[in-house]
């Protein structure tokens, strides 16, 4: 961590608005827009991008519906009626996927993770919206952003799970404000293993529009 302070002078930064398919709230596009435009006025190359990628929900549904079905599965039949609609309806459908289905997800993953690779032969870093839309009430998720129907219980995260499937490194850096003080987050991605990479950018943005002196209204 010897070089957090040198900044990104010299990189070559992608800059993707929605990866080829997500919905975003158009207040957390426009903050977000701006916020890769700083890492210009830090002396980054920065293109906007299209990675070539469809959605991969289903890929990641698959392998984390299985894993948390191999986990708690025996929850459906001993306290069905005590669990969350989400995590019902989670264990459910893992308990109607084949093997042929777990087997796809992981040949989709691997796909994934090669398409990023290739990107990252040609970047240091890519920049996302963190979420698609602000913080919303428990009870009230998002079912349509921007004239856009999503899933129910992750249409507003259509940024984060490409990542984690794939493997590669992130963090959500405090980016600006909803016009009603919901903090957005800028998503800052590197290959795997590029802790060093991500942390040095999220310092030098930081450094460059500072964030810890606003608070949101709290009612």
């Amino acid at each position: 961590m010897s070089d957090i302070e040198k900044g990104v002078s010299g990189w070559k930064i992608g800059w993707s608005s929605d990866l080829g398919y997500a919905a975003v709230d158009s207040e957390v596009l426009k903050v977000c827009e701006e916020s890769a435009k700083v890492f210009e006025l830090l002396g980054a190359n920065v293109d906007e991008v299209d990675l070539g990628i469809e959605d991969p929900f289903h890929t990641f549904f698959d392998i984390f519906a299985t894993g948390t079905y191999a986990s708690y599965g025996d929850l459906l039949d001993q306290h069905g009626d005590d669990l969350t609609h989400y995590v019902r309806s989670t264990l459910e459908y893992a308990s109607t996927l084949r093997a042929s289905d777990f087997s796809r997800a992981l040949l989709e993953q691997d796909r994934l993770k090669r398409r990023m690779e290739t990107f990252f032969d040609d970047y240091d870093l890519l920049l996302t919206p963190t979420m698609a839309v602000t913080a919303f009430h428990i009870d009230d998720r998002p079912s349509i952003i921007s004239g856009k129907e999503v899933h129910e219980f992750w249409g507003y995260l259509p940024f984060t799970y490409p990542i984690n499937i794939s493997g590669q490194t992130a963090a959500s850096v405090p980016c600006g404000f909803s016009q009603s003080g919901m903090p957005i987050g800028l998503h800052i991605v590197g290959p795997f293993g590029s802790e060093s990479k991500v942390l040095r950018a999220s310092r030098a943005f930081e450094q460059a529009a500072p964030w810890d002196k606003n608070r949101p209204l709290i009612t």
